[in-house]
C-alpha cells in the first residue's frame, strides 16, 4: 500500500506556477512564505550546471517586498538599518541588515532606491509590522507589495545574451544598478549566486507574459528553469548567508542569546556608526570588539558534505558547528560556512569538523581539517564585467 501526499497541499500558487508546473518533472515543492516553490524541477545537477555554464531562471516572487515612500523615507530607513542609506544613489541597490535594540540581526535584505524618497525593501522574513513600528513618527507610507510584484532571477554567463535576444537592452547596467526598462518592467543587475545575473520585476498579472518572452529569448542560450537546491549550491560558493540557516533572525528565536550581531556574521562593513542614531547602535558600540563567535568560511578536507558537523579545536573541545557545507562542483572542493566561538574563531587554525556519513547502512565518522578562507569560494570576473559578455 502506498500513501500519496500532494507536496503542494495548502500552498499558494505563485505568478509563475503554471509555467513551473509544466516543467516540474520531479514534483519537488517546498513552502516558501506560503507559496509552492520548486526545490528541484528535474535534477539538481542539470540545474546547477545550467546556472554556472549557460543561463537559469528562478522564481523569486515569494520574497517579501515592501514599498516605502514619503518625504521622510530616507531618514526612516537610516534609522532602521545599520548602514548609511544616503550612500545608495537613486538607481542603485544596496545590501543591508537591521537589528533590534540589543543589536541582534532581525533580517537582511536588499534596498532598491527607485527615486527620491522612494524605496523597495526585499527580504526573507515578514517585516510589515516591524516596518510600520519603525515608521512611527515619520511621514512614510509602507505598502506590502509581496502579492502584487512578481520577480524572476535570471542568472548565468549567457543571461545578458538571453535578455538581448528578448529585446531588452541592459548593456549599461553595472552590478547593483537598476533601471525601468519598460513601463511595467524593472531590471536590476543583482542576484544570489555570485555570477553574472539579473532580477526582473513586473506586475503580478504580467508575469506569465514575461516568462514566455524570456523563455523565447533563451532558446539558443541553454536557458533552464531551476529550483532552490541549485541556487543553494551557488549561493554557498559565493559565500552568501541565508536567514534561518546561517543565522537566526532574532524575532524567530525562542531562546535567549540565539541572535547574532552583524559583527558576528562578518557584516561589520554594513555598520556605520558615523551616520547618526539607528536601532541597536548603543549595543553594537559595546559589542563590536567582543563578538561571542564569528561566521567563517572554510575549505574542508576531503569530499564529504559537512553540513551540520560539529567543530573541535586542538584540545578536542567542541567550539562551533557548520551551517552550510557542500561539495562545490565548480571550485572542486568541499566548502563550508560555520559559526566558531571565540577565542578559537580568532585563531581559526587547528580546527577540525567531525563529519558523519552513512555508508550502506553503517554510520562512519571522520575528522576533517578546516582551512580558513577569506574571500568567496567562487567569484568569476564575468559577474562584474560591463558590458557583460554574451557567453
Amino acid at each position: 500500500m502506498s500513501i500519496f501526499t500532494d507536496p503542494k497541499l495548502g500552498l499558494i500558487p505563485g505568478p509563475f506556477h503554471k509555467k513551473l508546473e509544466e516543467q516540474n518533472r520531479a514534483q519537488n515543492w517546498y513552502d516558501w512564505a506560503g507559496y509552492a516553490a520548486p526545490g528541484v524541477l528535474d535534477s539538481v545537477e542539470f540545474e546547477y550546471f545550467a546556472l554556472r555554464n549557460q543561463a537559469s531562471l528562478f522564481d523569486i516572487s515569494p520574497m517579501h517586498k515592501y514599498r516605502l515612500t514619503g518625504p521622510d523615507t530616507t531618514a526612516m530607513l537610516n534609522r532602521l538599518v545599520t548602514r548609511d542609506v544616503r550612500k545608495i544613489s537613486v538607481g542603485r541597490v544596496g545590501y543591508a541588515v537591521w537589528c533590534d535594540e540589543e543589536g541582534m540581526v532581525i533580517d537582511d535584505g536588499t534596498l532598491f532606491h527607485l527615486g527620491d524618497n522612494d524605496w523597495r525593501l526585499c527580504c526573507q522574513e515578514q517585516m510589515l509590522t516591524w516596518l510600520l513600528d519603525a515608521a512611527w513618527g515619520f511621514d512614510v507610507s509602507v505598502v506590502d507589495e509581496t502579492h502584487s510584484v512578481a520577480g524572476l532571477s535570471l542568472q548565468g554567463p549567457t543571461s545578458y545574451a538571453v535578455l538581448e535576444a528578448a529585446g531588452l537592452d541592459v548593456s549599461k547596467l553595472k552590478p547593483f544598478d537598476l533601471a525601468q526598462i519598460e513601463h511595467s518592467l524593472m531590471i536590476s543587475r543583482t542576484g544570489f549566486t555570485g555570477d553574472l545575473g539579473y532580477e526582473l520585476w513586473c506586475d503580478w498579472d504580467k508575469a506569465e507574459a514575461l516568462w514566455d518572452r524570456i523563455w523565447k529569448g533563451g532558446t539558443h542560450q541553454g536557458l533552464r528553469a531551476i529550483g532552490y537546491e541549485a541556487v543553494n549550491l551557488a549561493r554557498i560558493e559565493a559565500g552568501f548567508l541565508t536567514a534561518g540557516v546561517d543565522f537566526q533572525p532574532v524575532h524567530a528565536t525562542e531562546r535567549l542569546h540565539r541572535g547574532q550581531t552583524p559583527f558576528e556574521l562578518g557584516l561589520g562593513r554594513l555598520v556605520d556608526f558615523n551616520k547618526g542614531h539607528f536601532n541597536g547602535r548603543r549595543e553594537l558600540l559595546s559589542k563590536r570588539e567582543n563578538p561571542r563567535s564569528l561566521l567563517l568560511r572554510f575549505d574542508v578536507e576531503g569530499f564529504k558534505p559537512s553540513e551540520g558537523s560539529l567543530i573541535y579545536n586542538r584540545r578536542k573541545k567542541e567550539v562551533g558547528h557548520i551551517t552550510s557545507g557542500i561539495w562545490s562542483p565548480t571550485a572542486k572542493r568541499s566548502i563550508a560556512l560555520a559559526h566558531v566561538r571565540m577565542p578559537d574563531a580568532g585563531r581559526s587554525s587547528g580546527l577540525k569538523a567531525e563529519i558523519y556519513t552513512l555508508q550502506e547502512g553503517k554510520w562512519r565518522t571522520r575528522m576533517a581539517r578546516l582551512t580558513p578562507v577569506t574571500k568567496a569560494f567562487f567569484a568569476p570576473p564575468r559577474a562584474r564585467a560591463t558590458p557583460p559578455a554574451r557567453t
